[in-house]
This record gives C-alpha cells, sequence and structure tokens, in this order.
C-alpha cells in the first residue's frame, strides 16, 4: 500500500518533479560556472525581480487550469497602478490608493469573467480586448504620463525587511501557501479542475460553470492588484508601459511549471518552480554575459521544450 501511494504521488505530480530537478541540476551547474551565481545578495535579487510575475502568474494558473487563457493582466497592472497611484500622489492616502488598485484590478477581472463565462466568448479574444481597453484607458487617464511622490508607507512596504527579506517577498510566498491550499481544498479549486478537464460534464453534474468560470478571472484579477502593489512599493513610481509583456511572463512559468494549456491539469507548486527556473535562466544568462538579444530565443526554447515535453507525457499516458 505504502508503495503505491508512493507511485501514485510521483505520478500524479511527475511534471513538477521533473521541473523541479531539471531547476536543481541547473542550479548547481551555474553555482560551479559563475561564483557569483550562488550568493546571498544574488538570490534576493532574484526573488524581488520576479515577485511581480509570480504572484500574476497565481491567477494565470487558476484561469489556465480551468481551461482559458488572460492576456490583460499586464494591463490591469498598468491600468489599475496609474488610476491608485494618481490618488495616492494627490492625497497621500495610501488606504485609499490601496484598495483603489484592489477594486479596479477586480473588476477588470469581473469584467472578463462576464465575457468568458456567462457571454461565451473566447477567452484569448476576451482577454485581448480587455488588454487593448486597459491599455487605451491608461493613456486617457495619465494623459501618457508617469506618476510618482507616493505616501512613505509604500516606500516603507517596498524597502522594509525581515531578517534581510523584503516583505513583498515573504508575502509572495504566503500567497502562493494561501492559494495553494484554496486550489487543493475548496470546491473553488476542485470546480476549476472539474471545467477545465470537462465543462460540459462538470454543467451536467449540477455545477455552476459560469459562475467558477468567472470566479477564476474574479481571482486573476486580485492577484494582479496584489502584484501591483508590490510593483509600485518597489519602483515608487507608475508609467504607462508599466505591465508590458507581463502576460507572456507568466504564461511561460505557469507553462514551465507543468500547467497544461488545455486545462485541467497544473498546481501552484509547479507554477512557483516554473518562475523559479524562468527568473534564474535570466539572470544566469546576465552573469555569463550573454547578448541581451539572443536571451528571448534562449527562454522561447526553454518553453517550448516544456510544452513538448507535458505532450509528450500526456500521450505516453494514453
Amino acid at each position: 500500500m505504502k508503495n503505491e501511494s508512493v507511485k501514485r504521488f510521483f505520478h500524479t505530480f511527475r511534471s513538477e518533479i521533473s521541473m523541479l530537478i531539471v531547476f536543481i541540476i541547473f542550479y548547481i551547474v551555474m553555482s560551479v560556472v559563475s561564483p557569483a551565481f550562488n550568493t546571498k545578495s544574488n538570490i534576493l535579487n532574484v526573488l524581488s525581480q520576479m515577485s511581480v510575475v509570480a504572484i500574476i502568474a497565481i491567477g494565470q494558473t487558476f484561469v489556465i487550469v480551468s481551461g482559458g487563457i488572460d492576456l490583460s493582466v499586464g494591463t490591469i497592472v498598468a491600468l489599475s497602478g496609474m488610476i491608485g497611484g494618481m490618488y495616492m500622489a494627490a492625497t497621500q492616502n495610501f488606504v485609499v490608493g490601496i484598495l483603489i488598485i484592489l477594486v479596479v484590478s477586480v473588476l477588470i477581472g469581473a469584467f472578463n469573467g462576464v465575457l468568458i463565462g456567462y457571454l461565451k466568448l473566447p477567452a484569448f479574444i476576451a482577454t485581448l480586448g480587455a488588454q487593448v481597453i486597459a491599455n487605451s484607458l491608461t493613456y486617457v487617464y495619465s494623459d501618457g504620463n508617469s506618476c510618482s511622490g507616493f505616501p512613505k508607507m509604500i516606500s516603507t512596504l517596498g524597502n522594509g525587511k525581515i531578517f534581510g527579506i523584503r516583505y513583498y517577498i515573504i508575502f509572495m510566498v504566503v500567497l502562493y501557501i494561501v492559494m495553494g491550499w484554496v486550489m487543493s481544498n475548496t470546491k473553488v479549486g476542485r470546480f476549476t479542475y472539474a471545467i477545465g478537464s470537462n465543462s460540459e460534464s462538470t454543467r451536467l453534474s449540477g455545477i455552476n460553470v459560469k459562475a467558477y468560470t468567472m470566479i477564476c478571472y474574479i481571482i486573476c484579477g486580485l492577484m494582479c492588484g496584489f502584484a501591483t502593489l508590490v510593483n509600485t512599493a518597489r519602483l515608487m513610481a507608475v508609467d504607462p508601459t508599466t505591465g508590458s509583456g507581463l502576460e507572456m511572463d507568466a504564461i511561460a512559468a505557469v507553462v514551465i511549471g507543468g500547467t497544461s494549456m488545455a486545462g485541467g491539469k497544473g498546481t501552484l507548486f509547479g507554477t512557483f518552480i516554473g518562475v523559479l527556473l524562468y527568473s534564474f535562466l535570466r539572470n544566469a544568462l546576465n552573469l555569463l554575459g550573454i547578448n541581451p538579444f539572443w536571451q528571448g530565443t534562449a527562454t522561447g526554447l526553454v518553453i517550448i521544450v516544456a510544452v513538448l515535453a507535458e505532450i509528450m507525457a500526456s500521450k505516453r499516458n494514453k
């Protein structure tokens, strides 16, 4: 029985375990090749840089597991950050400013959820449209200008440390633990997997597929709001181009972590490993002095290999 449980565990989490092994091997090799790689300052620097993408990837995991995708996450960060940031700069009221950021992010997530869950628009089209709208509104609201001059409390959130670790890194880890529990132990998580596996069967079993699909996008919007807070606290400024490319980075991390683009499979543990591998790979390329123009090629190949590995594993299981 014990052997069967172990086999079942390795079979269930084979993608996550495989990527963890890859990450460990990669980390050991880079530690030998570049002495600067395995240092406390470099590790904390990478964790700091990856925090925004890592938090967005939590929401993106829920969405992709449900069989969807969210291309609007980068512009959600830009629009909510600009609206909340301009309010804070004008009033120095960081509490209301934080609430504005979270409310705007959740509302855009809910908007996506209505379009996809209730109006049955394809997720790619709906979130692409939301991306364009949010990007346009960011420029309209800001008149193309950046925003700064936030309250000191925001700077404290960005620069404060506990045992040498920044607050937002700890916040990122806590979010993964909490949302990982939600995904594994609540109806929201179970129904998310069910919808991604077979939405029609899930509907026929009496589950409100429309509502739970919408909840996935609301969760994604909320994670974007938290990511916006971290990004604003780190940079103490918001620019209309803030968030550009974050959607691709988040999707890449989720896919590398073993989440199936077809839906129904994936874990936040895998996503976290994916974010680590993706972020430390970029860091390694910089330390090795690789031409920045070639770095995109390297990371793109990693994404393609990860997807091919998932497809081959799925075929083998069938």
